[in-house]
Order: structure tokens, then sequence, then C-alpha cells
């Protein structure tokens, strides 16, 4: 049993945004952002909102193990829908590089991209911002491998205000 509790207001972990708990099975949460969208996360990638004071909750009843209902976005609407990020830099992913070499941590962070990228296409998000920063593009070129072996992924510079140089966007095209 997970630590939330259905109308618990939560934070996703990596990301600048929250919603409440609509539905909650073993790990797996689905929360409501306040744009009214259903996304579902791992229990780990979600921290509770202590700001947050609820003075009356509504529960939601658990759906009937009928046919699975598919939420469609349509384009315009997921134009809006933030991306979430992922930071590549090391120091991100582990708590000491001792022992680490160079090629050890391009693969942590390689590695890392395909998990989430794989996360993604299973939880149905649209949009992922990798940062890896500037550097000697190494991470950067890698990544663009890795986001060519996918045909259902385009990918561009990320917004270059937010992000400067060092990060790249992707869009994940979701079959309905």
């Amino acid at each position: 049993m997970s630590g939330f509790k259905i109308g618990d207001r939560v934070l996703v972990l990596d990301d600048d945004f929250g919603g409440v708990v609509a539905f909650a099975k073993a790990e797996q949460i689905t929360i409501l952002t306040d744009e009214g969208i259903e996304i579902s996360y791992h229990q780990r990638e979600l921290i509770l909102d202590r700001s947050f004071k609820v003075s009356h909750v509504v529960r939601k009843e658990e759906p009937a193990p009928k046919k699975p209902k598919t939420r469609q976005v349509s384009r315009k609407k997921a134009a809006f829908i933030p991306a979430v990020e992922v930071d590549l830099h090391i120091h991100q992913l582990v708590t000491s590089e001792r022992g680490m070499d160079a090629y050890d941590k391009l693969n942590l962070q390689v590695d890392t991209a395909r998990h989430q990228i794989e996360w993604a296409i299973q939880n149905r998000i649209p949009k992922l911002v990798f940062i890896h920063g500037v550097g000697q593009g190494v991470l950067k070129e890698e990544l663009y491998f890795l986001f060519q072996r996918y045909e259902h992924i385009k990918f561009y510079d990320a917004d270059y205000q937010k992000y400067g140089r060092g990060a790249t966007e992707i869009y994940i095209h979701q079959n309905p």
C-alpha cells in the first residue's frame, strides 16, 4: 500500500507541478493536475505537498474493472501539457562519483534517458526535456543517437530562454 491517499495534494519530483491524488493502487498513483489532466506516476516519483491544507475531501470511488477508459488529449491541449524534466547531470543521478570513469558516467546517463523514455511511453507522457548541459557535446550526441532509434519520437532543442543550449526536448507521438 502506498503512503498516498485519495485527496492528498502531491508534487511531482523533478518538475514544477503537482495535483491531487485521484486513484491509488499499490505503487501506481494517478493524480489530477490543476489543468484537469490525469497522469499516472510511480509513488517514488511523488512527494506529499505539506503546505497544502485540505478541509474537505470527496473520495473517488474505485473504478469497476471494466474495459480501461482512455483519455484523449487534443493536439491543441497537448501543447500546454508541461514537459517532464529529466536532469542528466551526473551529480543528480548518483550520490558519489567516486570510482566512476567517463565511460561509466556516460552509460548511466544514457541508460537513465532510455528508462525515462520507456516510462513516458508506458504512461502516455507526450513531452520530456532532457537537461544534458553544454560541455563538449558527447552526451548530447549519444542522446540524439538514442532518440533516432525510436520512430515515434521527434526531438529538438528545448526552450533557449529557460534552458539555454544545454537541453533537448522530445515529443512522443502517442497512438490513440
